[in-house]
Protein backbone atom coordinates (compact mmCIF):
# COMPACT_ATOMS: atom_id res chain seq x y z
CA UNK A 1 0.00 0.00 0.00
CA UNK A 2 3.03 2.27 0.37
CA UNK A 3 2.81 3.15 -3.44
CA UNK A 4 -0.53 3.58 -3.33
CA UNK A 5 -0.46 6.56 -0.67
CA UNK A 6 2.95 8.04 -2.25
CA UNK A 7 0.60 7.98 -5.84
CA UNK A 8 -2.39 9.70 -3.94
CA UNK A 9 -0.84 12.43 -2.33
CA UNK A 10 1.37 13.36 -5.22
CA UNK A 11 -1.23 13.88 -7.18
CA UNK A 12 -3.33 15.52 -5.12
CA UNK A 13 -0.37 17.66 -4.95
CA UNK A 14 -0.23 18.05 -8.21
CA UNK A 15 -3.91 18.79 -8.73
CA UNK A 16 -3.34 21.82 -6.05
CA UNK A 17 0.04 23.30 -7.50
CA UNK A 18 -0.89 22.96 -10.85
CA UNK A 19 -4.56 24.37 -10.99
CA UNK A 20 -3.42 27.30 -12.75
CA UNK A 21 -0.94 26.49 -15.30
CA UNK A 22 -3.63 24.02 -16.15
CA UNK A 23 -6.19 26.79 -16.25
CA UNK A 24 -4.41 28.71 -18.88
CA UNK A 25 -3.70 25.57 -20.60
CA UNK A 26 -7.13 25.05 -21.05
CA UNK A 27 -7.44 28.23 -22.33
CA UNK A 28 -5.17 27.80 -25.46
CA UNK A 29 -7.20 24.74 -26.34
CA UNK A 30 -10.18 26.24 -26.18
CA UNK A 31 -8.76 29.61 -28.16
CA UNK A 32 -7.74 27.15 -30.61
CA UNK A 33 -10.86 24.87 -31.42
CA UNK A 34 -13.23 28.23 -31.69
CA UNK A 35 -10.60 29.20 -34.47
CA UNK A 36 -10.98 25.95 -36.08
CA UNK A 37 -7.34 24.80 -35.17
CA UNK A 38 -7.01 21.18 -33.65
CA UNK A 39 -4.37 19.63 -30.63
CA UNK A 40 -1.43 18.49 -31.94
CA UNK A 41 -0.45 15.94 -29.16
CA UNK A 42 3.52 14.59 -29.03
CA UNK A 43 5.17 12.11 -27.50
CA UNK A 44 7.80 9.21 -27.68
CA UNK A 45 8.71 6.22 -25.43
CA UNK A 46 5.91 6.00 -22.40
CA UNK A 47 5.10 9.59 -22.95
CA UNK A 48 3.06 8.19 -26.00
CA UNK A 49 0.49 6.85 -23.62
CA UNK A 50 -0.12 10.29 -22.86
CA UNK A 51 -0.22 11.97 -26.00
CA UNK A 52 -3.22 8.56 -26.32
CA UNK A 53 -4.80 10.68 -23.38
CA UNK A 54 -5.30 13.78 -25.42
CA UNK A 55 -5.72 12.46 -28.93
CA UNK A 56 -8.94 10.04 -30.36
CA UNK A 57 -9.70 9.06 -26.33
CA UNK A 58 -13.68 8.36 -25.29
CA UNK A 59 -14.50 11.34 -23.52
CA UNK A 60 -11.99 13.65 -25.04
CA UNK A 61 -11.54 16.36 -28.30
CA UNK A 62 -12.60 15.33 -31.24
CA UNK A 63 -10.53 17.83 -33.04
CA UNK A 64 -6.96 16.07 -32.23
CA UNK A 65 -3.94 14.57 -33.13
CA UNK A 66 -1.53 12.08 -32.26
CA UNK A 67 2.34 12.96 -33.30
CA UNK A 68 5.05 9.80 -32.63
CA UNK A 69 8.19 8.95 -33.87
CA UNK A 70 6.14 5.94 -35.27
CA UNK A 71 4.88 8.90 -38.08
CA UNK A 72 8.02 7.92 -40.17
CA UNK A 73 6.76 4.72 -41.05
CA UNK A 74 3.46 4.97 -41.16
CA UNK A 75 3.07 7.85 -43.22
CA UNK A 76 6.48 8.67 -44.23
CA UNK A 77 7.87 5.65 -46.00
CA UNK A 78 10.51 4.86 -43.66
CA UNK A 79 11.45 1.15 -42.59
CA UNK A 80 10.21 -0.12 -39.27
CA UNK A 81 14.16 -0.50 -38.29
CA UNK A 82 14.30 3.07 -38.35
CA UNK A 83 12.11 3.12 -34.99
CA UNK A 84 14.78 2.46 -32.70
CA UNK A 85 14.98 3.43 -28.57
CA UNK A 86 17.85 6.08 -29.96
CA UNK A 87 15.73 8.22 -32.42
CA UNK A 88 14.28 10.39 -29.83
CA UNK A 89 17.61 11.91 -29.35
CA UNK A 90 17.88 13.21 -33.13
CA UNK A 91 16.82 16.71 -33.33
CA UNK A 92 16.40 15.82 -37.52
CA UNK A 93 13.24 13.56 -36.35
CA UNK A 94 11.06 16.75 -35.18
CA UNK A 95 11.07 18.38 -38.73
CA UNK A 96 9.75 15.68 -40.42
CA UNK A 97 7.13 14.50 -38.20
CA UNK A 98 6.15 17.99 -38.17
CA UNK A 99 6.10 18.03 -42.12
CA UNK A 100 4.20 14.79 -42.11
CA UNK A 101 1.67 16.07 -39.45
CA UNK A 102 -1.80 18.05 -41.33
CA UNK A 103 -0.92 20.89 -39.28
CA UNK A 104 -2.59 24.57 -39.79
CA UNK A 105 -1.25 27.73 -37.88
CA UNK A 106 -4.35 27.70 -35.84
CA UNK A 107 -3.11 24.43 -34.13
CA UNK A 108 -1.98 23.73 -30.77
CA UNK A 109 0.51 21.51 -29.24
CA UNK A 110 1.13 19.89 -26.24
CA UNK A 111 4.59 17.95 -25.58
CA UNK A 112 4.99 15.33 -23.19
CA UNK A 113 8.34 14.08 -22.27
CA UNK A 114 9.15 13.66 -18.49
CA UNK A 115 12.83 14.46 -18.61
CA UNK A 116 12.38 16.93 -21.63
CA UNK A 117 15.68 16.86 -22.22
CA UNK A 118 15.73 14.66 -25.71
CA UNK A 119 16.54 16.59 -29.29
CA UNK A 120 13.42 15.35 -30.38
CA UNK A 121 10.92 16.67 -28.41
CA UNK A 122 13.01 19.68 -27.86
CA UNK A 123 13.57 20.46 -31.36
CA UNK A 124 9.43 20.08 -31.68
CA UNK A 125 9.41 22.33 -29.36
CA UNK A 126 11.36 24.86 -31.26
CA UNK A 127 10.00 24.62 -34.54
CA UNK A 128 6.39 24.92 -33.09
CA UNK A 129 7.41 28.12 -31.52
CA UNK A 130 8.95 29.12 -34.71
CA UNK A 131 5.40 28.21 -36.70
CA UNK A 132 3.77 30.87 -34.17
CA UNK A 133 1.78 28.23 -32.67
CA UNK A 134 1.16 27.82 -28.92
CA UNK A 135 3.19 25.55 -27.10
CA UNK A 136 1.99 23.25 -23.87
CA UNK A 137 4.83 21.06 -22.07
CA UNK A 138 3.78 18.77 -19.35
CA UNK A 139 7.32 18.25 -18.40
CA UNK A 140 8.70 16.76 -14.40
CA UNK A 141 10.48 19.82 -13.83
CA UNK A 142 12.33 18.27 -10.95
CA UNK A 143 14.13 15.62 -13.34
CA UNK A 144 14.15 18.18 -15.85
CA UNK A 145 16.39 20.29 -13.42
CA UNK A 146 18.48 17.51 -12.84
CA UNK A 147 19.42 16.56 -16.30
CA UNK A 148 21.49 18.30 -18.64
CA UNK A 149 20.18 19.03 -22.38
CA UNK A 150 20.90 16.17 -25.21
CA UNK A 151 19.97 19.19 -28.14
CA UNK A 152 22.86 21.04 -29.34
CA UNK A 153 21.17 24.59 -28.03
CA UNK A 154 21.25 23.22 -24.39
CA UNK A 155 17.91 24.11 -23.89
CA UNK A 156 14.68 21.95 -22.32
CA UNK A 157 11.08 21.48 -23.25
CA UNK A 158 10.11 23.45 -20.08
CA UNK A 159 12.30 26.44 -21.42
CA UNK A 160 10.71 27.03 -24.72
CA UNK A 161 6.54 25.91 -23.67
CA UNK A 162 3.88 29.21 -23.35
CA UNK A 163 2.67 27.28 -20.45
CA UNK A 164 4.48 24.53 -18.52
CA UNK A 165 2.38 21.30 -16.95
CA UNK A 166 4.37 19.81 -13.69
CA UNK A 167 3.45 16.12 -13.32
CA UNK A 168 5.57 16.07 -9.89
CA UNK A 169 7.66 12.88 -10.63
CA UNK A 170 10.66 13.19 -8.80
CA UNK A 171 14.31 12.89 -10.29
CA UNK A 172 14.63 9.18 -11.80
CA UNK A 173 10.87 8.75 -11.66
CA UNK A 174 10.53 6.42 -8.69
CA UNK A 175 8.90 7.29 -6.00
CA UNK A 176 9.71 4.32 -3.14
CA UNK A 177 13.56 3.94 -2.24
CA UNK A 178 15.68 0.81 -2.88
CA UNK A 179 19.03 1.02 -1.97
CA UNK A 180 21.11 2.28 -5.12
CA UNK A 181 18.00 4.24 -6.83
CA UNK A 182 14.16 3.08 -6.94
CA UNK A 183 11.24 1.63 -7.86
CA UNK A 184 7.71 2.21 -8.81
CA UNK A 185 7.32 5.05 -11.62
CA UNK A 186 4.74 7.83 -11.07
CA UNK A 187 5.10 9.84 -14.75
CA UNK A 188 2.77 7.90 -16.39
CA UNK A 189 -0.10 8.50 -13.81
CA UNK A 190 0.25 12.40 -12.54
CA UNK A 191 0.64 12.69 -16.63
CA UNK A 192 -2.65 11.51 -17.66
CA UNK A 193 -4.36 13.34 -14.69
CA UNK A 194 -2.86 16.46 -16.00
CA UNK A 195 -3.87 15.91 -19.84
CA UNK A 196 -7.54 15.02 -18.72
CA UNK A 197 -7.99 17.72 -16.12
CA UNK A 198 -6.79 20.40 -19.35
CA UNK A 199 -9.30 18.60 -21.55
CA UNK A 200 -11.91 18.54 -19.07
CA UNK A 201 -11.40 22.37 -18.25
CA UNK A 202 -11.31 22.93 -21.95
CA UNK A 203 -14.62 21.36 -22.49
CA UNK A 204 -16.20 22.95 -19.15
CA UNK A 205 -15.33 26.46 -20.85
CA UNK A 206 -16.83 25.52 -23.67
CA UNK A 207 -20.09 24.47 -22.09
CA UNK A 208 -19.83 27.83 -20.26
CA UNK A 209 -19.46 29.86 -23.97
CA UNK A 210 -22.60 28.09 -24.83
CA UNK A 211 -21.14 25.95 -26.79
CA UNK A 212 -21.57 22.20 -27.88
CA UNK A 213 -17.85 20.53 -27.44
CA UNK A 214 -16.72 17.81 -30.31
CA UNK A 215 -16.34 15.22 -27.48
CA UNK A 216 -15.80 11.66 -28.58
CA UNK A 217 -18.31 8.86 -27.09
CA UNK A 218 -16.77 5.35 -26.38
CA UNK A 219 -17.22 3.10 -29.48
CA UNK A 220 -18.10 0.43 -27.09
CA UNK A 221 -21.77 1.95 -26.18
CA UNK A 222 -24.18 2.09 -27.96
CA UNK A 223 -24.47 4.52 -31.46
CA UNK A 224 -21.22 5.43 -30.28
CA UNK A 225 -19.76 4.52 -33.86
CA UNK A 226 -22.05 6.81 -35.08
CA UNK A 227 -21.91 9.99 -33.02
CA UNK A 228 -17.87 9.33 -33.63
CA UNK A 229 -18.12 9.54 -37.54
CA UNK A 230 -20.06 12.23 -37.84
CA UNK A 231 -17.97 14.87 -35.50
CA UNK A 232 -14.73 13.46 -37.35
CA UNK A 233 -16.72 14.19 -40.68
CA UNK A 234 -16.40 17.96 -39.35
CA UNK A 235 -12.44 17.29 -39.48
CA UNK A 236 -11.79 15.72 -42.51
CA UNK A 237 -8.24 15.84 -43.69
CA UNK A 238 -7.21 17.99 -40.46
CA UNK A 239 -7.29 14.65 -38.16
CA UNK A 240 -5.78 11.38 -38.62
CA UNK A 241 -6.66 8.13 -36.47
CA UNK A 242 -3.62 5.92 -37.15
CA UNK A 243 -2.08 2.53 -35.46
Amino acid sequence: MSYVNEVLELARRVAESQAEPVRRAAALLVAALRAGGVVQAFGSGHSEAIAMEIAGRAGGLVPSNRLSPRDLVLYGGHPPGVLTPELERDPAVAHEIYALAPVAPEDVFVLISSSGINGAVVELARLVKDRGHPLIALTSVAHSTGMTSRHPSGAKLMDLADVVLDNGAPYGDAILDLPGGGYGAVSTITSALLAQLVVTEAVDELVALGETPPVYLSVNVTGGDEHNKALESRYQGRIRRGA
